[in-house]
C-alpha cells in the first residue's frame, strides 16, 4: 500500500529485504476509503478503524482540518499504523485549479511536510492526495483549455514543494479525461499519470462488464498506466445519486458490492499498473445495508421492535426509517405551543402541501409525552420531525449550556419512545449577526459560535445518531474561519450532518435568484458530499419585495420552487426546500 519506508511496514509484508530497499510503490489489492468528516478521529478514530478492519482498509485519505491539533492526528496516524492502514492527507477545492487558489493547494503541502517534521516516525502521513475536480467550475464550460493550464501550473508549484519530502503522491481523475489535452499536446490524463505516484480513476458505475461497466470505462487508463509503469486505483461510489443511480452501489447490499468488486478485481489483476479499489466514501459505505450474506437479492429487513430496549451502553436509539420522497419539502414550526395546542391542523395542513419534513421548537419545560402522539402521526403521514431550537445568542460560549440542553432533552426523549415517536435531528437556527457583539467584534462571535457548533455536533454524534443541521445565511460566505482560509459556509456544511440556507429571493432563476445566490454553498455542499435544502421566506419582509413571497403568494412561490429541480440537476447535494414558516404560508395569499 502506498507507504515509503514506515517502520510498521515490517509487520504488513513480513519481508525484511522489502525494509531493506525500501518501498515507494503500491501493493497489489489496496483497498482505500475518503474520509472527510475529520471529527471522526477526535476520539482516536476508534470506530473509524474498526471499519477498517472489517472491511479491508489498507489506505485512507483523511481530510485535513487544520483547525484540529496535531496530537490528535499524531494519535489517529499511530493507531491507523498499528492496524496496517497507511494515511494520506487529503485535500481540494475545484477552486484549486485557478491561479488565485494556488497558495490554498500549497498551504496543504506545506502543513503535512512540517506537521511530519515534528512528528514520531510512527504518527507521520504516508502521503498527500488531492480530490480538485476543476469541471465543476463555470469557468471550465467557457474556457476549459485556460482552466487546465492554470491547473497544470498550480499542479507543478505542488509538486515542486513536495519534492524530497519522502510522500506518496496520489489524485482523483474522472476516465474521460482521455478526451482532453494538456497544454503540451498530450492527452490529460497521461501528463497526469506522469506527475503523480499513483492516480484514482473515478469509475462510477455499479455494473462490471457491461459496455459501458467499469472495466470498459476504466480500460484506456489502465493500458495506459501499464505502459507508463504507474499505478491505478479503481474508483467507485456508494453515495445516493438521484436520477443517475447506474453511477453508484446505493441501494445495493455490502454484500452485493463486495462481490461485484470480487469480480472486478480478478479481471484487472492482468494488468501491471491496478493496484486495487478505492469506496467513495466511508460515510456513505458505512451505512449501506448487510444482509448478512452473500447472495444476489436482499434478505428480508429485520423485524420493528415492539418497545424501545434501552441500549446497554447507553447509545440513543435510531427513529424509525420515514418512508418519503427523495426529495424535501417542508417547514419551520416556529410556535412552541402550536404543535401541544394545534397538532390536527399542522398535520392536516402537511398532507394538503404533501410535506415530508418538520423543523418544530421544542419547549423544554414539557414532559415527553406531550410529543410523543404529534410525531407518531407526522412518522405514519411520511413526515421527519426535527427537534428545533436557537437564538442569537446561543453563538456566544456563555450560551452554550442552553444548546446542550436541548440536546440532553431530544436524547433522553428518544431514549423513552417509541422508534416512530422519535425526532430524527436537531435544527438550529442561531444568527447570532443581529447582535450588538457581532458589530463590535464579528472574530469574536465567529469564534464563540463556531466553537459550540463544534461541541454540539460532538455531543450529539458521541451516543447517537441524530442528525445535526443548522439555517445559514448566504452571504457568511464572506467570512473566514477565525485563525484559517476556509470560509465559514463551507465549515458549517462540513460540520453539519445538512444545512437549510436561507435563500430568500421571489425568483429562482436570474442574477438574484435563489440558485444564483445559492451557488458558493451548493458548490461546497456538493464538494463535501453534503445534503443542503433552499428556504425560502413567506414572511412580509422590509428589506424589499426581492426577499419574500408575501407579495406573490403561495402559487406562486410553488411555480418559482418546481423550477429548482431542473435548474440545479447537476448538483447531487441539492436536496429538497423548507417554506418559512408555518404561520406565515398557512395565511399566504393564494
Amino acid at each position: 500500500m502506498f507507504v515509503k519506508n514506515s517502520r510498521w511496514l515490517t509487520a504488513l509484508l513480513f519481508l525484511a529485504a522489502i525494509l531493506l530497499t525500501g518501498f515507494s510503490a503500491p501493493s497489489k489489492d489496496v483497498k482505500a476509503t475518503w474520509v472527510w468528516q475529520t471529527e471522526l478521529i477526535e476520539d482516536g478514530g476508534e470506530k473509524l478503524l474498526e471499519f477498517a478492519r472489517n472491511e479491508g482498509i489498507h489506505l485512507i485519505y483523511l481530510q485535513i482540518n487544520r483547525d484540529l491539533p496535531k496530537k490528535t492526528y499524531e494519535t489517529f496516524v499511530q493507531h491507523a499504523h498499528e492496524e496496517r492502514v497507511a494515511v494520506h492527507a487529503l485535500g481540494g477545492d475545484p477552486g484549486w485549479a485557478l491561479t488565485e487558489y494556488r497558495d490554498r493547494m500549497l498551504g496543504l503541502a506545506k502543513w503535512t511536510m512540517e506537521y511530519n517534521a515534528g512528528a514520531s516516525p510512527e504518527s507521520r502521513f504516508d502521503g498527500i492526495h488531492l480530490d480538485i475536480e476543476p469541471y465543476v467550475l463555470p469557468q471550465w464550460a467557457a474556457d476549459h483549455d485556460a482552466v487546465i493550464q492554470t491547473w497544470e501550473s498550480n499542479l507543478s508549484a505542488f509538486l515542486g514543494k513536495t519534492s524530497g519530502s519522502g510522500l506518496e503522491l496520489g489524485i482523483d481523475i474522472p476516465f474521460w479525461f482521455d478526451g482532453y489535452s494538456a497544454s503540451g499536446g498530450e492527452p490529460l490524463n497521461e501528463w497526469l499519470m506522469r506527475q503523480f505516484d499513483h492516480v484514482t480513476v473515478l469509475a462510477y458505475r455499479n455494473d462490471v462488464d457491461s459496455e459501458h461497466g467499469i472495466i470498459a470505462l476504466s480500460q484506456d487508463e489502465l493500458n495506459l498506466a501499464d505502459r507508463l509503469g504507474k499505478k491505478v486505483l479503481i474508483g467507485v461510489n456508494t453515495k445516493e445519486m438521484p436520477g443517475e443511480s447506474y453511477t453508484t452501489f446505493y441501494g445495493q447490499q455490502k454484500e452485493q458490492m463486495n462481490q461485484s468488486l470480487s469480480d472486478l478485481t480478478g479481471r484487472l489483476d492482468a494488468h501491471s499498473s491496478f493496484a486495487g479499489l478505492a469506496i467513495h466514501d466511508f460515510r456513505y459505505w458505512e451505512n449501506m445495508p448487510s444482509g448478512g450474506g452473500g447472495g444476489d437479492q436482499p434478505g428480508p429487513g429485520p423485524a420493528p421492535e415492539p418497545a424501545p430496549d434501552p441500549d446497554p451502553e447507553g447509545n440513543v436509539p435510531d427513529a424509525d426509517p420515514v418512508v418519503r420522497d427523495s426529495m424535501v419539502r417542508g417547514t419551520y414550526i416556529w410556535e412552541a405551543n402550536q404543535v401541544l395546542q394545534n397538532a390536527q391542523e399542522i398535520i392536516g395542513f402537511a398532507k394538503e402541501k404533501k410535506l415530508n419534513w418538520l423543523y418544530v421548537r421544542l419547549d423544554l419545560e414539557q414532559p415527553f409525552s406531550a410529543y410523543q402522539s404529534f410525531v407518531k402521526q407526522a412518522s405514519a403521514a411520511g413526515i421527519e420531525v426535527h427537534a428545533m431550537g436557537g437564538h442569537p445568542i446561543w453563538a456566544l460560549q456563555e450560551s452554550r449550556p442552553k444548546m446542550m440542553r436541548l440536546v440532553k432533552y431530544v436524547k433522553d426523549y428518544n431514549r423513552s419512545v417509541q422508534g416512530d415517536e422519535r425526532f430524527h435531528g436537531i435544527h438550529l437556527d442561531i444568527e447570532p449577526y443581529v447582535l450588538p457583539e457581532w458589530r463590535s467584534d464579528p472574530q469574536r462571535v465567529l469564534s464563540e459560535w463556531t466553537s459550540n457548533l463544534d461541541a454540539f455536533v460532538t455531543e450529539m454524534k458521541k451516543d447517537s445518531r441524530l442528525q445535526a443541521s443548522m439555517d445559514l445565511a448566504v452571504w457568511l460566505d464572506k467570512y473566514k474561519v477565525p485563525g484559517g482560509d476556509m470560509s465559514i459556509s463551507k465549515w458549517m456544511i462540513r460540520r453539519m450532518d445538512h444545512v437549510s440556507l436561507m435563500a430568500f429571493r421571489d425568483s429562482a432563476a436570474g442574477s438574484n435568484g435563489i440558485v444564483n445566490v445559492a451557488k458558493e454553498e451548493i458548490g461546497f455542499a456538493d464538494e463535501l458530499g453534503k445534503p443542503i435544502l433552499l428556504s425560502v421566506e413567506m414572511k412580509e419582509s422590509h428589506e424589499g419585495n426581492h426577499i419574500t413571497f408575501f407579495e406573490e403568494g403561495a402559487e406562486y412561490m410553488e411555480g418559482e420552487l418546481a423550477k429548482l429541480p431542473g435548474l440545479l440537476k447537476d448538483s447531487p447535494s441539492y436536496a429538497g426546500n423548507v417554506v418559512h414558516a408555518y404561520d406565515y404560508w398557512r395565511n399566504a395569499k393564494p
